[in-house]
């Protein structure tokens, strides 16, 4: 035997460490994953809390515009003041002077609306440099958007940012439709305006910290940004023209779901990142612009990762302590081990007279010592005793073995059994459960002209089922000469069999008897499975019988024969319970159904390949499980044309 190369010491030391570690990974990565998760969940609130009050920060200024604008169209409503060129002044510049937000305002009205002989209507009131400034827009502003969409809208609307030239600087539009009633109809007859410079409000998303690298940046309904750290892309990209060059579908899908007005809270990592993020993004109510905040994982998570780290090295500290303690305690209680596993290790190499250690405590050890004294003791008698049963166990199988060829020599082997008849086939299998079984098949002629055969199985298993089934069959085979009645045949071995059985065993058996001239079947049911017969035409059926009562139980019990005819082509099937009762690995049985559809879809050119397609397929059902009973089949093909048939 070898030397053992790691001792107790080591292995109880290895198991202890072992076990803490993994509790102790447990703990750290449940910590880590609770704590990260709620601060991601606080995160996600924070974020989802900043959206919300940016977005309504800016909506509230923005609707603070809308009414201001919206204001100078119910003056306007008043065909006095709609056609005073001094009111309508006086309305612009209280607009552009009280709300510091407001760039500039015009009305602006259809053609010859306000004076029959004036095509261009189109006071504009403007800041410029801190001074309020006049002038008439000098261009045709029929088709310009600002105009336009209230129009065909029949609403106020905003217009999408643009870069002003003559201000340098970013600006969008609300317009609000103006209209007349004629002959109690309204009447579009031009639009009032509101420009707003965006400066304000890229002051105050730029404004908009989250930790080092976090900001904040805003869409228009089309996608063109409207503000972002990047200056560049200001009024000159869109966030479908960044996504195409970055090929980043990421980013396209989340511009689709900003200009489309939904609000959400994604993991993000693209082109306006150099970690991975998450963003919050949502619209405006006021224009459908949709405001993005992105919030740098990293940084924010830093916190998490950095008392993690002083976890673990507070845990790897004391891992260190606890390993230095077991280490020593674990190597004062089995060095006095050791000493006895040397001298185990002569004994267990079969030195039966290895002397242990002397005994000077009565500790544990001095107990084990005095336990080994023993044991050496007892393994010395367990060994001698050993040999004797191990000889006399393969002596037993032995025997079984020769049983067994025994037994299967009780059967016939040799097919086809009667070249010289043609009239039929016969082909039998049988496959003990253990080294010898109860279930028997035989078949012979009584004369010329009529063949017996029987297949029976013996209640149990084992020697006791194999010699019952040899009685069985000895009876069987004596009492059939010069009978043909199989009634008389069964209830005789009945008798014989129920007169000396002290075990109460018995024996369920089918017995027939073939007329082999013309197909005519006797035969006699003894507590069996009845036979199934096929037809040429391919039919299955259970062939009718009277299932008496097995044989052995009661010795005076009357049996009845029946007849059948056997078309020529036609197949008798005969198996035992251990065909139908076959278990597969999940304990569910082979069961009647599966053999009936097995015969009818089976090739049937003979008797032999009938029998072995149906073990094949018993065999298949089972998997490889143990059998639970022996398997026994026997199939018998008519050829012969009956009489009225030839």
């Amino acid at each position: 035997m070898k030397k053992i190369k790691r001792g107790l010491a080591f292995r109880l030391t290895l198991l202890l460490v072992a076990g803490v570690s993994f509790i102790l990974a447990l703990v750290l990565g449940y910590n880590y994953t609770f704590s990260r998760r709620m601060i991601e969940r606080q995160i996600e609130n924070n974020a989802r809390e900043k959206l919300k009050s940016t977005i309504n920060r800016m909506d509230i200024i923005f609707f603070s515009m809308e009414k201001a604008t919206e204001a100078l169209s119910i003056p306007m409503e008043d065909r006095r003041i709609a056609t005073n060129k001094e009111a309508i002044y006086f309305l612009l510049r209280r607009v552009v002077e009280e709300n510091k937000e407001i760039y500039g305002s015009t009305i602006s009205l259809e053609p010859y609306e306000f004076d029959p002989k004036q095509r261009f209507f189109a006071p504009y009131f403007y800041k410029s440099h801190g001074k309020l400034k006049f002038k008439n827009i000098p261009y045709n502003y029929f088709s310009w958007s600002w105009y336009m969409m209230p129009q065909l809208l029949n609403r106020p609307a905003w217009v999408e940012p643009y870069y002003d030239k003559a201000g340098e600087i970013v600006m969008s539009t609300y317009s609000v439709p103006l209209y007349k009633v004629v002959s109690g109809k309204k009447e579009f007859i031009g639009v009032a305006t509101a420009d707003v410079s965006l400066e304000w409000l890229q002051h105050m998303i730029s404004s908009i910290r989250i930790g080092r690298t976090g900001y904040g940046f805003l869409i228009s309904k089309m996608g063109t940004f409207v503000t972002h750290p990047n200056r560049r892309f200001i009024m000159r990209r869109t966030i479908f023209d960044v996504a195409k060059e970055e090929k980043d579908p990421a980013l396209s899908a989340l511009g689709l779901k900003m200009v489309r007005g939904e609000t959400g809270y994604l993991p993000y990592s693209g082109p306006f990142v150099r970690h991975p993020s998450w963003i919050a993004f949502g619209p405006l109510r006021s224009n459908g612009w949709s405001l993005g905040l992105i919030f740098p994982k990293k940084e924010l998570l830093s916190d998490i990762r950095r008392l993690n780290q002083k976890v673990l090295f507070i845990s790897l500290a004391g891992f260190g302590l606890l390993l230095c303690v077991v280490v020593l305690v674990t190597g004062g209680i089995t060095r006095p081990l050791k000493v006895l596993s040397d001298a185990a290790e002569k004994i267990a190499e079969g030195n039966w007279d290895a002397s242990l250690p002397a005994v000077n405590h009565e500790d544990e050890v001095g107990v084990l010592t005095r336990s080994f004294e023993h044991m050496k003791e007892s393994l010395k008698k367990y060994f001698n005793d050993l040999k004797t049963t191990t000889a006399a166990k393969e002596k037993i199988e032995s025997e079984l073995r020769i049983a067994r060829d025994i037994q299967m020599g009780l059967v016939p082997k040799t097919f086809p059994p009667f070249p010289d008849h043609k009239e039929f086939d016969i082909y039998a299998i049988l496959e003990p459960a253990r080294e010898v079984g109860g279930d028997f098949y035989d078949f012979y002629f009584i004369d010329e002209d009529h063949l017996c055969f029987v297949v029976g199985d013996v209640s149990g298993k084992g020697v006791p089922a194999a010699l019952f089934m040899a009685v069985t069959k000895t009876l069987i085979q004596s009492d059939t000469h010069g009978s043909t009645d199989p009634a008389a045949i069964v209830g005789r071995v009945n008798h014989d069999l129920a007169r000396n059985n002290p075990n109460m065993m018995f024996v369920t058996l089918f017995l027939g008897i073939l007329d082999v001239r013309d197909g005519a079947l006797s035969y006699c049911n003894g507590g069996h499975n009845p036979p199934y017969l096929l037809s040429e035409k391919g039919s299955v059926s259970p062939l009718s019988s009277d299932r008496g009562l097995a044989l052995g139980i009661e010795g005076e019990y009357v049996y009845a024969s029946q007849t059948v005819a056997l078309a020529p082509g036609a197949y008798l099937v005969i198996y035992t319970d251990g065909v139908t009762e076959a278990m597969d690995t999940r304990g569910d049985f082979y069961g009647d159904t599966r053999l009936k559809g097995v015969l009818s879809q089976a090739e049937r050119p003979s008797a032999k390949r009938l029998a072995e397609g149906v073990f094949a397929d018993v065999r298949d059902f089972a998997q490889g499980a143990d059998p639970s009973d022996d398997i026994t089949l026997l199939v018998l093909k008519m050829k012969v044309p009956l009489p009225h048939m030839a």
